[in-house]
Formats: C-alpha cells, sequence, structure tokens
C-alpha cells in the first residue's frame, strides 16, 4: 500500500523525516507531522496491518491524543468504548485485595478508562495517514540505515520484487518495536530490569447472549494467576501465567485456550476464538533516545508489563513530545538541541510507569502459597482499613523544555462557542497562553509580545476583552479552578497540552521570554 501523492524515485530523494514502524506510535507521528505539512515517508515490513487484538485499554490522555487527530472516542463507538467501574484484585478465594477506581471523567475531558480494538483503530489511523498528501506509506519495505551525516541515508528493499530506494532524510524515527533495528544499527543499548514472566494472551468474540462480570479483574490465584477484562465492543480478553512446571509450547496451544476458558462459561459452540499467543512481559528502556538524527519511540524505546494499561499510551505520549519540538526545528523555529529533552521530559515519567508495573505484576505473579498467603493477608487487611490503593504515577514531565513549576498535563474543558458548546482541543491547538482576564494582556512587553507571534503562540483569556486576546466562555470553571490551584493568572501550555510554566500576571512577559529562549534560536541553513 503506498500513498501515491509523493511516492519516492529509483533516485536519491529527500524527506523531513523518515518513520520505521507502521503500528499506532508510527502512525500518529507521521499524522501529526504530516498534518503539518512536513514530507514524511514511513516504512514498514509488513505488507498489511496486524490483524489481531494486542492493547485493549486506554486512558483519558490517550483518548485527548486520538481527538486531536480526529478520532475522538464519542465518534468512533464501535473501535473504543468507556470503562466506569472498579479495577478489582482478588485472591483465590474471590477475597477483594485491592480496588482500583477506574471510573468517571478524567482531566483531559474524558473517560479515565476505556477498552478498544486495536486493528480497528489503527485502520482507522491507517485512513487519516493515507489523506495526508505530504506523506508517503510503504509496505513490504525493509530499511537500512546506512549513513547518518548532516542527512540519514537508508536503503529501502522491497521484500517482494528486490527493488531498492536510496532515500534522505533531515532525522529518522524508530518505532519498530521491541527488537528495533533502528535502535540496534544506532548502537544503544537496552536497560532491562530483569522482569520476565510468561502469559497467554487469548482474545474471545463471545456470543452476545453471554453475560460476564462487567468489572475489569485480576485473580492473584497461585494455582493460575489470571486476567480477566473487556477487550473493547464486543469482545472479551483472558490472560494466563505460565507455571513453572508448563513450557511455553506446551501453554501456546488451540486446545489448551480452550481447556483455561472452559470454566467461564467459554465453548467453542458459543464463543469465536480470535487469538492466542505467549507473551513475556518484560521491563526496561533503551539507554538513549537519540543520537544526532535518530531517534526512538514507543517499544522501540521502553517496555513494561501491562498490568497498568499504558503500554501503548506511553508511546503515543511520546509522540505528542517529539512531533512539536521536531516541526519547530524542521521549520526553522527552534534549535536542534531541543530534541534533547525529549529523552530527559519522557523518561523520567516512563520509569514510573514501569516501576508501577512492575509493583503490579509482583502482587500477581506469585506461584508460592507461604508468600500468596503473607500477600492475602496484608492486602485484605488494608482494604478493610480504607488505604486508598496505589494509584498510577501523575503524568508529569522529568527536567526539559519548561519551568520548574511546568511539566504537568493540562486539563481540558467545555467552552461555549457559536451558541453551542465545545471541547477547547477542538477550537485551539498549538502553544497556549491562557489568561484568567483579557486585560492583563496589557502587561505582556512587546518583546515578549513579538516572541508569541514568532512562536505562534495563541492567547485565549477565561473573561475581560482585549483586541489581541480571544476570550472563551467556560461552562463549568474548570480553567478558572486550575488556574487558582496554581496560584497563577496565567499559564503556557505546549502543543502536547503540558505547562511550560505559570505565572502572576506581572510575570507573563518573562514566563513568555523564557519559552522563546529555551526554544532557542535555530541555525540559518534551517530557517532557509
Amino acid at each position: 500500500m503506498s500513498n501515491e501523492a509523493t511516492p519516492p524515485t529509483a533516485a536519491t530523494d529527500n524527506y523531513d523525516v523518515m518513520i520505521v514502524g507502521l503500528g499506532p506510535v508510527g502512525k500518529l507521528l507521521a499524522i501529526q507531522l504530516g498534518r503539518a505539512g512536513h514530507r514524511v515517508l514511513i516504512a514498514d515490513r509488513k505488507t498489511e496491518g496486524y490483524p489481531l487484538p494486542r492493547a485493549v485499554t486506554h486512558d483519558f490522555e490517550f483518548a485527548r491524543i486520538l481527538q486531536s487527530i480526529g478520532l475522538a472516542p464519542d465518534t468512533i463507538p464501535e473501535i473504543t468504548e468507556p470503562y466506569d467501574d472498579m479495577y478489582v484484585w482478588r485472591n483465590a478465594d474471590r477475597e477483594s485485595l485491592v480496588e482500583v477506581d477506574w471510573s468517571g471523567i478524567g482531566s483531559s475531558g474524558w473517560y479515565n478508562t476505556y477498552f478498544f480494538s486495536q486493528p480497528a483503530l489503527e485502520d482507522r489511523m491507517e485512513a487519516v495517514l493515507l489523506a495526508l498528501p505530504t506523506v508517503t506509506v510503504l509496505r513490504g519495505w525493509s530499511a537500512e540505515v546506512i549513513a547518518d551525516d548532516d542527512v540519514v541515508s537508508t536503503t529501502l528493499s522491497n521484500l517482494a520484487t528486490a527493488e531498492e530506494l536510496l532515500v534522505t532524510s533531515r532525522y529518522l524515527v524508530g518505532a519498530d518495536g521491541a527488537n528495533s533495528t533502528v535502535r540496534r544499527w544506532a548502537g544503544i543499548d537496552w536497560h532491562d530490569m530483569g522482569f520476565f514472566y510468561d502469559w497467554l494472551v487469548v482474545d474471545v468474540i463471545p456470543d452476545p447472549s453471554l453475560e460476564f462480570p462487567h468489572v475489569a479483574i485480576q485473580t492473584c490465584d497461585i494455582a493460575r494467576p489470571a486476567t480477566m477484562v473487556p477487550g473493547g465492543p464486543g469482545r472479551r480478553r483472558w490472560e494466563f501465567m505460565r507455571l513453572p512446571h508448563e513450557t511455553i509450547e506446551s501453554l501456546n496451544k488451540t486446545e489448551r485456550a480452550w481447556e483455561l476458558l472452559e470454566p467461564f462459561g467459554i465453548r467453542p459452540e458459543n464463543s469465536e476464538l480470535e487469538r492466542h499467543s505467549v507473551y513475556t512481559f518484560q521491563a526496561g528502556w533503551a539507554t538513549s533516545w537519540r543520537k544526532r538524527h535518530v531517534l526512538l519511540a514507543g517499544d522501540a524505546a521502553h517496555l513494561m508489563p501491562p498490568f497498568a494499561g499504558q503500554g501503548l499510551g506511553a508511546g503515543l505520549r511520546d509522540v505528542m513530545n517529539l512531533f512539536w519540538k521536531l516541526g519547530a526545528v524542521l521549520d526553522g523555529h527552534a534549535a536542534e538541541s531541543i530534541l534533547d529533552t525529549y529523552e530527559t521530559e519522557r523518561l523520567t515519567h516512563i520509569r514510573e510507569f514501569i516501576d508501577f508495573s512492575i509493583s503490579l505484576g509482583r502482587v500477581i505473579c506469585i506461584t508460592d502459597p507461604a508468600e500468596a498467603a503473607e500477600r492475602d493477608e496484608r492486602m485484605i487487611a488494608e482494604l478493610a482499613k480504607g488505604h486508598a490503593p496505589p494509584a498510577p504515577p501523575a503524568p508529569l514531565l522529568g527536567p526539559g523544555l519548561h519551568l520548574p513549576d511546568g511539566g504537568q498535563l493540562s486539563p481540558q474543558a467545555a467552552i461555549r462557542f457559536d451558541g453551542s458548546t465545545a471541547r477547547f482541543d477542538d477550537l485551539y491547538s498549538g502553544s497556549i497562553l491562557m489568561l484568567a482576564q483579557a486585560e492583563l494582556f496589557e502587561l505582556v512587553t512587546a518583546e515578549a509580545t513579538d516572541a508569541l507571534r514568532d512562536r505562534g503562540v495563541t492567547v485565549v483569556a477565561l473573561s475581560g476583552e482585549h483586541p489581541a486576546v480571544i476570550t472563551i466562555g467556560e461552562v463549568d470553571g474548570t480553567y478558572a479552578a486550575w488556574l487558582d490551584q496554581l496560584n497563577a493568572e496565567s499559564v503556557l501550555i505546549r502543543p502536547d497540552f503540558y505547562t511550560f510554566g505559570a505565572s502572576a500576571g506581572t510575570e507573563t512577559s518573562a514566563m513568555i521570554l523564557a519559552f522563546s529562549n529555551q526554544l532557542g534560536v535555530a541555525s540559518l541553513e534551517a530557517r532557509a
């Protein structure tokens, strides 16, 4: 499959960015860059998208990211559905060990939790991708990086015809999964956390007449640690840990999958076994995410166990952090050095989620009776005392392109628009300066005003009037409450929805200039 708008030629062809890997991470990056008008080539060895489920859950920030490319969850209900309930961990006697509240609406204006069909979502993402005139999609081509000088030179080989193309790009991004060839070519090492467990993952399309407990359940049973969760509209997922005496080969058999599903009432006559596969849940990260013009994203950069449901979401967060920085450099609006903040900002968050996922895995991946008994007694006592369950890490960035009080995810709220209401992001995107009152713009210096213009920052206010400011009408006071929480009258929000900083009205100009200075000055060559 190829987008023929800008096909590569037999001679050297030049792109702004080449992406290796047509999974959701690579697709999202190509979409975001392509929508900004950058020339992108995205290639994958596979001739077709992976047709079977992998990730099945996502959170409110993931939903907001989908919204940013025109795939908001409420527009694709056949693909993703909200989960407004608890996430329950119980022992072999069905006693609750911990109950995590996955219900309600998150700060991004979407439900905290969704379950979805990844193949269907990827199909929709690919449709968006193929509609972009500056993006070329090549399936069935392998990529071999041969040089990283002023540009990256890559040889593409058609696996069916043996045709070869030499392409150059200013940057190359490896979004090619856990066994990344780009990572190996770049000579980037892997930090392994030494956390390995084999699990059989089974996806089922049950007859609609069958009923299951709606809640997502982790069963901490030494006889067979297991997971049962929704799998998106019309689907269910089970996961079964490989026991010490079993081999991967004996567990990864169709008849064994049916045997393990039997206690749940799942049989060949009432359900379709969509797939079964043994995965090794592991944890680790690349020791560097950038070498010169080569960068990594998604599973090529990090892996975590699935118990927090954040693996794919972490990859999409990588893209949101990377795309606007790459775009600013490509447009000549920022220095190339800002790309170094990609790793420092994201790795801090990734390591927190890896640690959190491992801690959950150590609760369930227990097969020793004495250890399990101690766990059950301790956790049941904590639950009885009303102790709050372990919360996932807050989505905070590590050190990078923000002030010390920045680096937090901004909320998204409904605002009034044209006699109705709309979500903020649907009306305003890119960098945003949000003011408590429009009149505060009078305090912004001429130098800072020029910086806002040069950096493409949109200025909005919650109230008041000023000719250089867009006044928005809040529906429920979310933004006013947020500014109060920040003890600020202005906040600068980056294109990835994270804050650069917050300030009093009198300090707004200093914050704007700090943002502009941190972006730096691009080279004259980049501006040309």
